[in-house]
């Protein structure tokens, strides 16, 4: 997505500094927020999508925080009775791991070295369309990085399925999905 820079404040303008600068634009969440809520299936103003796979940015950002959560709290997980996350020379490397099929957002490895595991994150329902592209990022582990004694799994998890997704992966049972449930309470005291 690309934000027209006359549409900012100047304040804004002035953190984002130049092409291709890191910057921390943190403190203008509200006015950043206000460009993001175009209602769904039209663009705010003065924003251009340039990436067609992402289709409303808050669905992203949503994604973006299950996988943190997920990734942070991985040891309390049921994947992580088997799995720990991909390490390549000592270094955590599994989430968001790039390929050529596209990023993994977590690509796990079972303790014992024999299985690697592709997770696919969905913040809402999962449908169908997802088994496509978790066997596509599968067949490229299988292809690139899997020793010829490993097997590749994939893991799709979402807050929800359908029935064309239970269809898609009753054939495939080398994919597992997992529906994840998220918990808020107020306690007084």
């Amino acid at each position: 997505m690309v934000i027209d820079r006359a549409a900012m404040s100047e304040a804004l303008r002035n953190s984002t500094g130049s092409l291709l600068t890191v910057a921390n634009v943190s403190e203008y969440h509200q006015e950043i927020e206000q460009f993001l809520a175009a209602l769904p299936g039209q663009a705010a103003p003065n924003i251009v999508a340039t990436d067609p796979v992402v289709e409303d940015p808050v669905a992203f950002a949503m994604e973006k925080h299950l996988e943190d959560f997920l990734v942070k709290n991985w040891a309390q997980t049921e994947l992580a009775q088997d799995f720990k996350i991909y390490e390549e020379d000592g270094e955590l490397v599994g989430q968001q791991y790039g390929t050529d099929a596209g990023p993994i957002d977590i690509l796990a490895v079972s303790k014992d070295g024999q299985r690697l595991l592709v997770v696919e994150l969905k913040r809402g329902r999962a449908s169908d369309v997802v088994v496509g592209q978790i066997l596509r990022y599968m067949g490229y582990v299988k292809e690139q990085i899997a020793e010829p004694h490993q097997t590749v799994e994939g893991a799709i998890i979402a807050l929800d399925d359908d029935q064309k997704l239970r269809w898609a992966i009753a054939v495939v049972p080398s994919i597992r999905f997992y529906r994840y449930q998220v918990s808020f309470r107020l306690h007084k005291h």
